[in-house]
């Protein structure tokens, strides 16, 4: 059989099974123009969703009316920076027909803006200070999505859970804090008719400068010998971030490579070495890798050998985390590690040849592993990966309420 008559094989059994499950989750979810939306992510919410949350809820539930969100908003980080912008967001609300919403890291709305028709629409299914717009409490919704993945969102017309949502259309992005930690989301809504292809553009452009502003409200780094009490916790898989006691080490992201190969081999570099694993064959001076290591030394306090580059000072690394896990044949605990390819915008050679090994340490441990829970947690940041989606079939039963989503993967790779 030639490799495009198996692929049509595959693509037709493929859509036999999914069409068994369409009706259970395709119930009454078709937009004003007819069209249905199968987006993975969307699917996956409403299954997790259904178990809380009724479709035919008229608004989201309420947060304790008893002051507590005003005070939250009071104390929110986010009030400052938001309240700089509190112009430039009823311009955009009054102007597009948008309604502008901040929540805090729980999806309850604290903050909003926009003109009185659209402000009175959205009041009229609590989108508005002290609702609830977690996933357990609405559902599917771009709030929800967001404050989950820790990823912007769109959420359009009937791929809201609660059909009361359908009229709409949200477009949203978390917001950060300097040491990564999602502080809430900032998002625009609108009637679904109303929607723009800028708008979510908008959305990110507003949060960066937000996240500007929390950035110059740092608190000053502590001086290094009170910081040495605390071991650096690097984070390097999927983000590139390095903090010792929630407070961000000031490092470029050649120190951030360089820091995230002395976790990775623990037995240190010679001087030649570590400048290859960096550079390459690129034509750096001495001088230059020096600057490099005394920044990163004085960063960390000291905690770097001299003749030989090696850490001293204690280091916990996530990659380390992963590898350690492997080694142990603990699969889950490797998962619950790897967030994505290791320091993603790095090209030193020495961070590709370590990124390429733990992605295929990782898949092969996935692969290898009978429980299906592994290959779709896998799955999530594979999305084109056909192998890991069949084999997670493979050991998903015929009625196993999990099958849809493998189902949807495998339907996108095979697709693209």
């Amino acid at each position: 059989m030639s490799q495009r008559s198996d692929l049509r094989q595959r693509r037709a059994t493929l859509e036999g099974e999914w069409s068994r499950w369409i009706p259970q989750l395709r119930t009454a979810r078709r937009s004003p123009s007819g069209s249905v939306a199968l987006r993975p992510e969307v699917t996956e919410s409403w299954l997790r969703s259904l178990s809380s949350v009724d479709p035919l809820r008229d608004s989201a539930p309420a947060a304790a009316d008893d002051g507590s969100v005003a005070r939250r908003w009071a104390d929110s980080p986010l009030r400052r920076p938001v309240h700089d912008l509190a112009d430039e967001l009823h311009s955009i609300a009054d102007d597009a027909g948008f309604v502008a919403a901040v929540t805090d890291e729980s999806g309850t709305i604290l903050w909003t803006c926009g003109g009185r028709t659209m402000r009175h629409r959205a009041e009229r299914v609590n989108f508005a200070p002290g609702g609830r717009w977690d996933e357990p409490a609405m559902g599917t919704n771009a709030l929800s999505l967001a404050l989950r993945t820790g990823r912007p969102s769109t959420v359009f017309s009937a791929e809201h859970l609660v059909s009361a949502l359908h009229g709409w259309v949200c477009y949203c992005a978390p917001v950060h804090a300097p040491d990564g930690r999602v502080l809430g989301v900032l998002d625009l809504s609108t009637t679904w008719d109303r929607s723009h292809p800028l708008a979510m553009s908008t959305v990110r452009s507003l949060v960066t400068a937000i996240e500007s502003r929390l950035a110059v409200e740092l608190p000053a780094p502590r001086p290094a010998s009170e910081a040495l009490r605390a071991p650096v916790l690097l984070s390097c898989l999927g983000v590139e971030r390095a903090e010792r006691d929630g407070v961000p080490l000031p490092l470029r992201p050649r120190q951030l490579e360089i820091l995230t190969l002395l976790a990775l081999e623990p037995d240190g570099f010679t001087a030649e070495r570590l400048r290859a694993a960096v550079y390459g064959d690129r034509p750096v001076s001495a001088s230059t890798f020096k600057a490099e290591m005394s920044h990163l030394r004085r960063a960390l306090g000291g905690g770097i050998t001299t003749r030989r580059y090696a850490l001293t000072a204690p280091v916990s690394c996530d990659a380390v985390l992963v590898l350690d896990a492997l080694r142990r044949g603990d699969t889950s605990t490797a998962l619950r590690h790897y967030r994505g390819p290791l320091l993603p915008r790095s090209e030193a050679p020495g961070v590709v040849e370590w990124r390429d090994q733990l992605e295929v340490a990782v898949r092969e441990a996935v692969l290898a592993s009978a429980g299906p829970e592994h290959a779709l947690r896998y799955g999530e940041r594979a999305p084109y990966d056909a192998e890991v989606h069949e084999h997670a079939l493979r050991l998903l039963g015929p009625d196993d309420p999990r099958r849809p989503i493998a189902l949807g993967r495998l339907s996108t790779a095979l697709r693209d």
